[in-house]
């Protein structure tokens, strides 16, 4: 059989560990694994020891279009994933308009579809007023689930009260993915930011009992209902220990984490950045992030997540609070991570769990996650030991700023495949875009 690909001499990783062995592509699919010596196929590639992981799966970024094309859109935002070794994404609802029904996410596949580098689902708003749509909505095809915004962030969704929130978790039966600030003590705090008019006052006024109450909250609503919740981008030790409380109960609670919460941390980060790092929830003090990191390798996190918010140096240079909160990050999501294995914090198999086979169970992703026969063949080619320089001159996403500029990461993708096409290589795109809807088993 000629095969499509072949992959010679790599070190295969799964959260089972790591095989160094040969893989084969054929129509769009892993064809084998293992040692294919006197095979051939029209594209051969010798790995020479480095690793092949699936392909990454960013469970949270803003592409941003329709409506604020300026800052990012669908082709830029899935040009940077791919280029970071994402190859699939699922995209926020908090566009203009709002992802909050079957027409807008219809206009959003429509407008991905021949123009995505990387695979795409995007996400369904809940609003009061849609609520009793939901189970319909969060069922449509290229829908990956329900995004609640229980604090203001960029747009204008928000589920504030208890009262919607529970309706929100009775409509529909999907995993719920949640935003958890407390919106009437993130009010009452305003003043905070306004009176300081300095970014480091940021995780002051968005303190950590607003992401409490919140969470609170939300597991308290999601424990009467019974209804599966994914939380977001957690930033403080203290609801990485409720978390963990509320999975030993049996809760059907998920988590997730950022890579700049993982890595960055308050005063430095903001001394150093200024606004570039704000974002909601806001980045906190290095005890909040070693709490983080234990968690992670402690199992309270399912998924890394990039949280990809881009907006351009201008809007980011207004005075705060005028300043939007978010930071891109797709680009550098998997660079952010297998840095850390470089480092020693964190085990390759633990990265492919985090942002490859977790992403695809919890969600439901069917094809993907994985590296082994009947699977898609979308994967990255890493040698750990080649280290970049993040420049401005690397980054593709269109706001063209990354907060890890000027930092050495080590596991920058060689080579990236979507569906067996070869999509990136020697740092740049060489074909495509080959992006496709990702489907879901529910």
């Amino acid at each position: 059989m000629l095969y499509d690909v072949l992959i010679r001499d790599a070190v295969v990783w799964s959260s089972e560990g790591g095989r160094r062995t040969d893989v084969a592509f054929a129509d769009g699919l892993v064809a084998e694994v293992g040692d294919l010596g006197g095979r051939r196929a029209r594209q051969e590639v010798d790995a020479a020891g480095s690793w092949l992981l699936p392909g990454a799966i960013d469970t949270q970024v803003h592409f941003r279009e329709p409506g604020a094309e300026h800052k990012e859109d669908l082709e830029t935002g899935s040009r940077a994933a791919v280029l970071g070794g994402v190859t699939a994404f699922f995209d926020m609802p908090n566009t203009a308009p709002a992802t909050t029904s079957a027409e807008a996410l219809r206009d959003k596949l429509d407008r991905a579809a021949a123009r995505s580098h990387a695979h795409y689902a995007f996400y369904v708003g809940a609003t009061a007023e849609n609520a009793s749509r939901l189970p319909e909505l969060e069922r449509l095809p290229g829908c990956c689930g329900v995004k609640v915004f229980m604090g203001s962030s960029t747009g204008d969704l928000l589920v504030e009260d208890d009262e919607t929130l529970e309706a929100v978790l009775r409509n529909g039966s999907t995993r719920v993915a949640v935003h958890a600030e407390d919106e009437p003590r993130l009010r009452e705090r305003r003043a905070i930011a306004t009176e300081r008019a300095d970014p480091s006052a940021h995780p002051e006024w968005r303190d950590v009992e607003s992401a409490l109450r919140a969470t609170r909250r939300l597991l308290a609503l999601a424990e009467l209902t019974g209804r599966p919740v994914h939380l977001l981008h957690v930033s403080t030790g203290d609801e990485a220990r409720l978390v963990a409380e509320a999975k030993s109960r049996g809760l059907a609670l998920t988590a997730e984490v950022t890579p700049q919460h993982l890595c960055l941390y308050a005063p430095d980060c903001y001394e150093r950045l200024g606004t570039r790092a704000q974002m909601n929830p806001p980045i906190r003090d290095s005890w909040h992030q070693s709490c983080l990191r234990s968690a992670l390798l402690d199992g309270v996190f399912d998924i890394v997540g990039s949280d990809h918010a881009p907006h351009t140096l201008e809007e980011k240079a207004q005075p705060y609070p005028k300043s939007p909160s978010g930071m891109p990050g797709v680009q550098t999501l998997l660079p952010c991570l297998l840095n850390l294995c470089w480092e020693g914090f964190l085990s390759p198999e633990l990265v492919v769990r985090l942002v490859c086979e977790a992403p695809a169970e919890i969600f439901g992703v069917r094809g993907k996650g994985r590296l082994s026969p009947g699977f898609d063949a979308d994967a990255v080619l890493v040698d750990p030991n080649e280290g970049r320089v993040v420049e401005r001159s690397m980054l593709a996403s269109k706001c063209g700023w990354s907060p890890f500029e000027g930092e050495l990461l080590f596991g920058w993708p060689q080579m990236v495949w979507v569906k067996g096409r070869l999509v990136v290589a020697e740092e740049r795109i060489v074909d495509g875009p080959f992006g496709e809807m990702l489907r879901f088993d529910r």
